[in-house]
């Protein structure tokens, strides 16, 4: 994520036009990188932001996973950058033994939900804002990621089961006179067509009141 380098628009001119100027916008050296880990049983996330995306920084998400996760062994699905399997990283691991990494192939981003969870990250911290310095994304990070949280649920595979709801006994649609049926005409002097799966349409005229098959 990378901090506004122009000042924000200052809207309309006093005579109704609008304002045009130079926009000095550049990418430059001054960026902020969003690290985070979704635990999937629960769907409770853990994030940071830091000036680098490098070996270092990457250690202290591990260490707030760590200190999220403090019984059992924690399996760490990932992909392949080069800080995440960096020497200095696997050394920090020797001293983490319940950390242990699974590495996803090249290529398969779509195997870590984790990228899901992203997805609708941006959409509430990142999605349409503009920020002036590096503290304001680390407070949208913080209050996305708070509010996620607190309407999380587990990420499993799969599409969700379907929807068991019942229309109730007193609803309009229970009671619906003069419903069509399937390939029977219910407007005079029209043609209407068949549904699909009916093998007849009729033709009724509003004079005689004859019908002709087709």
């Amino acid at each position: 994520m990378i901090s506004r380098a122009f000042p924000p628009a200052p809207g309309w001119s006093p005579d109704g036009h609008r304002i045009k100027n130079e926009i000095d916008y550049s990418r430059g050296p001054e960026k902020t990188w969003v690290y985070g880990a979704l635990r999937v049983r629960d769907g409770q996330a853990v994030t940071m932001t830091a000036t680098s995306r490098n070996s270092a920084f990457y250690q202290q998400l591990l260490q707030l996973v760590e200190d999220a996760n403090p019984v059992g062994d924690i399996y760490l699905i990932t992909d392949n950058l080069s800080s995440h399997n960096s020497v200095p990283t696997r050394t920090w691991l020797e001293d983490h033994p319940r950390i242990r990494h699974v590495f996803i192939p090249v290529g398969a981003c779509w195997l870590n939900l984790q990228e899901g969870w992203w997805r609708i990250f941006r959409k509430t911290a990142l999605a349409g804002r503009s920020f002036g310095d590096r503290d304001h994304i680390t407070h949208a990070t913080e209050v996305a990621t708070a509010q996620l949280n607190a309407r999380a649920r587990p990420w499993i595979w799969g599409r969700p089961a379907p929807s068991t709801r019942r229309l109730p006994l007193n609803s309009p649609r229970m009671h619906m006179p003069n419903t069509p049926t399937k390939g029977r005409c219910t407007q005079t002097g029209l043609l209407r067509k068949p549904a699909v799966g009916a093998g007849r349409a009729c033709v009724r005229k509003s004079t005689d009141r004859s019908k002709t098959r087709l």
